[in-house]
């Protein structure tokens, strides 16, 4: 399809600027579906983003939209939004197959939580968008739907597992992406892409079902900016009683915050428990932090809090797999991915008293980590390790790593603690592959509240909100050019 000078202008466009313009009836939700569904269309073959790309119910849900907006009684900021979902969580009416062929293909008869909350505040569903199989790495493939690309370079991977999510994102297909993390999955693809990803505090976004992968799983906003992740956030977080390990307690609202970095106290965590930082990928970052010093933050170095890492986020992500896989009808597991199948024998291979164990160590581990965010107002990393090697594989040719988890240790400890970590693009290599920030704040930090640094008193916390748009703010300084 060819687009008009206003088709390819709308998508630059950001959630902020979609809002105004529906409200100055400038553009409708139904012209803004349009336009978002044949854009979907038209970026698909050549890399893979979604699973299938729903006409009919965006056309009639934007129309209803539409409807609203023309009275003046919108349903929310996202009402109207183009909004694309990751093919793990329900949708009503929609088959989800987890990017696996041993699941069925009947339509779902309800939402997930999150998904019923941007329903009720009105975002356009587009499409459903790829994940290997039931999320189990970092790389997004299938033998369902196949392999998806990077849009910065075809030949490398999108990463994963919201592979989908993030090249949408990238490609302007959508504005609102919802995506799953349970050891980097939103915050992985969102560095190899270039673009926002936030993993919120577990309980921010309510889940149902619940994962087999247990407590590390989490759900989140994907974007192309900071901005219209937060807005995707207040979209979709809330209390849902179907989520019991959400728990009882509220976490604090989101709001608004005041921009500052003076003062600002950062860790700089630029060692990995498992693998090695390359060294491109760390100049990047550290020209990074050196402009937020500059700016004023106080920046000292920090080391993880824990020992064996990488073995204990195994114990807990292996058992998951283990626990997924006996979900599968014996005669059925021969189609399933080689390395779900690997990962799942070895889950199995744990006892209930290793298990237990684990979990002990990871209750010791996310208390020491509070602890760290009592004294810093942020913890900084790279996003990954490296950037997007070729696509189809686990790892890197050649690398000498056997699992994803051996190249994306900057993710997966913070699933095991919990807290929220936001990563997003701070650079470019000479090959002009994307290199991602990794931002991680207190738990439950990702809530905003009206504190200035200046003003501050002791103690006083700054918000994984405030982070996110400091560091928005300086996209453009932060985006350097490849260094040499």
């Amino acid at each position: 399809m060819d687009y008009d000078a206003r088709d390819s202008a709308m998508q630059q466009w950001d959630a902020a600027s979609l809002r105004a313009a529906f409200q100055a009836r400038k553009i409708s939700p139904v012209e803004v579906a349009k336009i978002s569904l044949a854009h979907a269309e038209a970026i698909n073959p050549r890399f893979n983003a979604f699973t299938f790309i729903d006409h009919e119910g965006a056309l009639a849900a934007a129309r209803e939209s539409e409807a609203r907006w023309l009275k003046g009684a919108p349903l929310s900021e996202a009402d109207g939004i183009p909004t694309t979902l990751k093919d793990i969580v329900w949708v009503k009416g929609w088959s989800v197959r987890y990017g696996s062929t041993t699941t069925s293909p009947a339509p779902y008869g309800e939402d997930a939580p999150a998904v019923a909350l941007l329903r009720a505040n009105g975002a356009v569903f587009i499409a459903q968008t790829t994940t290997p199989e039931f999320g189990w790495k970092a790389v997004t493939d299938s033998r369902a739907f196949g392999v998806t690309r990077n849009p910065h370079d075809p030949a490398k991977t999108a990463g994963g597992s919201s592979g989908g999510a993030a090249v949408a994102a990238s490609t302007g297909a959508g504005l609102f992406h919802l995506g799953t993390d349970g050891g980097g999955s939103i915050r992985i693809p969102s560095a190899f892409c270039g673009i926002t990803g936030l993993k919120p505090s577990f309980g921010r976004v309510p889940a149902y079902p619940a994962s087999p992968f247990g407590t590390v799983a989490h759900l989140g906003p994907m974007a192309r900016n900071a901005a219209d992740a937060m807005a995707m956030l207040k979209a979709m977080a809330g209390r849902d009683l179907r989520d019991w390990n959400q728990g009882a307690g509220r976490l604090p609202p989101l709001a608004s915050d005041a921009l500052t970095l003076k003062g600002l106290k950062i860790g700089y965590w630029s060692k990995p428990p498992a693998g090695a930082l390359d060294p491109e990928m760390q100049r990047i970052v550290e020209r990074a932090m050196a402009l937020l010093a500059d700016a004023g933050a106080d920046i000292s170095p920090f080391e993880l809090p824990g020992s064996d890492l990488l073995e204990l986020f195994h114990h807990h992500w292996f058992t998951g797999a283990a626990t997924r896989l006996a979900a599968v009808p014996e005669e059925k597991r021969e189609a399933l991915d080689p390395g779900f199948l690997a990962i799942a024998s070895e889950g199995a291979a744990l006892n209930a008293v290793e298990l237990v164990q684990a979990q002990m160590r990871r209750a010791d581990f996310g208390a020491r980590m509070d602890a760290a965010l009592s004294t810093h107002d942020f913890i900084l990393s790279p996003a990954t390790t490296i950037a997007a090697f070729e696509a189809g594989l686990e790892v890197p040719p050649d690398s000498g790593l056997s699992r994803w988890t051996e190249w994306a240790s900057f993710s997966f400890p913070i699933n095991l603690s919990q807290q929220p970590a936001a990563v997003m693009r701070c650079g470019t290599t000479p090959a002009g592959l994307p290199t991602g920030l990794q931002i991680i704040g207190p738990r439950g930090g990702d809530a905003e509240s009206p504190l200035s640094g200046s003003d501050a008193g002791a103690g006083a916390r700054r918000s994984m909100g405030l982070g996110l748009a400091l560091l928005g703010a300086m996209g453009r300084r932060l985006d350097f050019a490849p260094a040499r």
